[in-house]
């Protein structure tokens, strides 16, 4: 924020009149304002609705309580100086008072002073946008909530572990400094230290955010990389990018992961992927509603949802199927051209996971590198990976795996998604409630050789997707052969 900020002295100088700074945070802006008035020798007035204008020391200016008597005084002070106007968006619409700031603006510049509009949102009347100078305030940093978090810790005492620090550090990126303390305020409430648990509570502050985007769904990720099954390679990658956002990994050097695209089979957890990222890097996910988006005006719609991620980040944006998104922008590209470009030009740590399922309707220009770190090829799940899944959801319905021959039934349920092996369970436990009794391995071996996969009725269609995907992208999961052979090599 000071940064911004210390560019008013400059416009100052250079004889503009008139600023207009976007934020939502007033008492933040104030306090800011104020060490650039004292480091640049200005005085500071500041109007509101409720008190009219009111200058340095605090003395209220009397009979300025309405917008244009106020802009009418401050035509009599003389000296450098500021003068701040809090609420002066909603009466813009007022032919005298858009004339009575056009009127200042002709003022005002030599005698180095500045009217500047303070609002949480930019609504500059069309005869005024080329006089104002407009400073988009930014959300606290890392370093402004670092220190914020370490001021916090020392009055209370507190002692947190530098990863669970960090780790609060880049939760709260994205909320105001008003937020983040409400947020800090609950850890305390439950307790006298900052836990692990207790990020679930700042992230809940960014959830509250989203109430009001059409196009962007706040998803709760509760699905853990260890409840995944198989995809080794796709989850060491994610491992390894774990604390990519942090201080540490970019004074080493290390840029801010962009994005990974995964393509693949229908029901092999590519949308588990995206929430499995979210929790184990402990940042918000959110969801692009694409046809919410393309049933209005897309453009403006992307522009909203990009400002709101950003806001948010660091975070993760999910962008299921993207393949159809394509096909419904009827604009000549123009939507999607505009994404690419952010993909491509993105500053702020907005991670794009983007899961499709086809891909004849893929242009070339998303696939190229530049756009995401990388692209993994979701394949059906082999022998090893199947004995996984089948494990992870026998085992989160109450059953124990040892009760359960799964290596033959991983065995039997060839060319099966991990979403048909998750329905074969659930199926067995049905047939096994309407006999009256616990689940037995027959259950299981029954549903699995009356169920069709997928992949059976689609065979062209697969294969045609491997040839696509084997020289263009990586495999999401390790390759059993090799760890075979190993294996048997170390036992003979």
């Amino acid at each position: 924020m000071d940064e911004v900020l210390s560019h008013i002295p400059h416009l100052l100088a250079a004889r503009y009149p008139l600023l207009w700074i976007v934020s939502p945070e007033e008492e933040r802006v104030e306090r800011g304002l104020d060490r650039v008035a004292q480091d640049a020798d200005l005085a500071v007035y500041r109007w509101r609705r409720t008190t009219g204008l009111v200058a340095p020391g605090g003395l209220v200016v009397p009979d300025t309580e309405a917008p244009l008597s106020a802009l009418t005084t401050v035509a009599q002070f003389d000296g450098s100086a500021l003068f701040v106007f809090e609420d002066l968006h909603d009466a813009l619409g007022d032919p005298a008072v858009v004339r009575r700031l056009r009127d200042l603006e002709r003022e005002l510049g030599a005698r180095k002073q500045a009217v500047v509009v303070l609002s949480h949102m930019l609504a500059i009347p069309p005869e005024l946008e080329k006089e104002f100078a407009v400073l988009d305030v930014p959300l606290p940093n890392r370093k402004e909530v670092t220190r914020l978090l370490a001021v916090l810790s020392q009055a209370q005492k507190l002692e947190i572990e530098r990863d669970l620090f960090d780790q609060f550090v880049t939760a709260s990126l994205g909320l105001t400094e008003k937020e983040i303390k409400r947020a800090y305020a609950r850890v305390l409430l439950d307790g006298t230290n900052f836990a692990a648990a207790d990020l679930d509570l700042v992230l809940e502050e960014k959830a509250r955010l989203l109430r009001k985007s059409r196009f962007l769904e706040f998803v709760k990720p509760e699905t853990r990389l260890g409840e995944l099954g198989g995809l080794g390679n796709l989850k060491e990658w994610l491992v390894h990018r774990r604390t990519g956002f942090s201080d540490r990994a970019k004074a080493f050097g290390l840029p801010e992961p962009k994005g990974v695209f995964l393509l693949g089979v229908q029901g092999c957890g590519k949308s588990l992927s995206a929430k499995a990222v979210a929790e184990l890097w402990r940042v918000p996910l959110l969801r692009l509603d694409v046809a919410a988006l393309f049933s209005g005006r897309a453009e403006e719609g992307l522009r909203d949802t990009i400002r709101i991620a950003e806001s948010l980040a660091p975070a993760v944006l999910w962008i299921d199927e993207i393949e159809k998104a394509f096909l419904m922008d009827q604009g000549g590209g123009r939507v999607f051209g505009a994404f690419l470009t952010w993909m491509q030009e993105k500053t702020k740590p907005v991670f794009v996971v983007a899961t499709a399922n086809e891909v004849r309707n893929l242009p070339p220009e998303l696939l190229r590198k530049g756009r995401f770190d990388e692209i993994f090829f979701v394949d059906l799940p082999n022998v090893h990976e199947r004995l996984e899944i089948l494990e992870i959801h026998v085992r989160r319905r109450g059953r124990k795996v040892e009760d359960f021959d799964l290596l033959q039934l991983a065995e039997e349920t060839e060319k099966f998604s991990g979403a048909e092996l998750e329905q074969l369970v659930i199926a067995a436990l049905f047939l096994a409630f309407s006999k009256d009794r616990q689940l037995r391995q027959e259950d299981l071996v029954r549903v699995a050789r009356d169920s069709i996969p997928l992949a059976v009725t689609m065979d062209d269609r697969l294969k045609e997707l491997r040839e696509w995907a084997r020289p263009r992208a990586r495999p999401a999961s390790v390759d059993t052969r090799r760890v075979s052979f190993f294996e048997d090599w170390e036992v003979s």
